[in-house]
């Protein structure tokens, strides 16, 4: 379940705050393959599965980017805010990928409220850190500090 905030005061003193976990989902072939289709990239490593099997990884993997987009379907089932008037995604910050998504993996996304900072129009900016959790591996597949900018009512 999400963590409920429901005013600008109430983010400020989130900083530090852990948001738990998501549900697992499934990094699929299909998945990739039509991550692939809607970006152009069709490198082999992630939609050439007999290739891949003889590459640096023995399967084909996640792109990069799928991972981190992954990140806006973690972000709402980790937070949700009552009474917001109006929320924009504003950027990310530090986004890294420590390790691969192999295809068949499980990942889910974990994160936790890093800084939140009043706004102009009575407004808070809150970044959001969320790893984006391998099943079975230490490091995570990606790593993204989202930053959102809210206005409650």
């Amino acid at each position: 379940m999400a963590t409920q905030f429901d005013s600008v005061a109430a983010v400020l003193t989130a900083v530090g705050q852990d948001l738990g976990t998501t549900d697992w989902i499934d990094i699929s072939q299909d998945r990739i393959n039509t991550f692939a289709d809607a970006t152009g990239d069709h490198q082999w490593l992630h939609v050439d599965p007999e290739r891949a099997k003889t590459g640096p990884f023995g399967a084909c993997v996640a792109h990069g980017y799928l991972t981190l987009s992954l990140a806006n379907l973690f972000l709402p089932q980790l937070v949700s805010y009552d009474r917001l008037k109006m929320g924009v995604n504003y950027g990310c910050d530090k986004v890294r990928f420590p390790a691969p998504v192999k295809v068949g993996s499980r990942v889910r996304g974990c994160g936790q409220v890093v800084a939140a900072e009043s706004i102009k129009g009575d407004g808070v900016q809150v970044t959001v850190r969320i790893s984006v959790q391998i099943e079975g591996q230490d490091k995570p597949g990606c790593v993204v500090d989202t930053i959102s900018r809210l206005y409650f009512e």
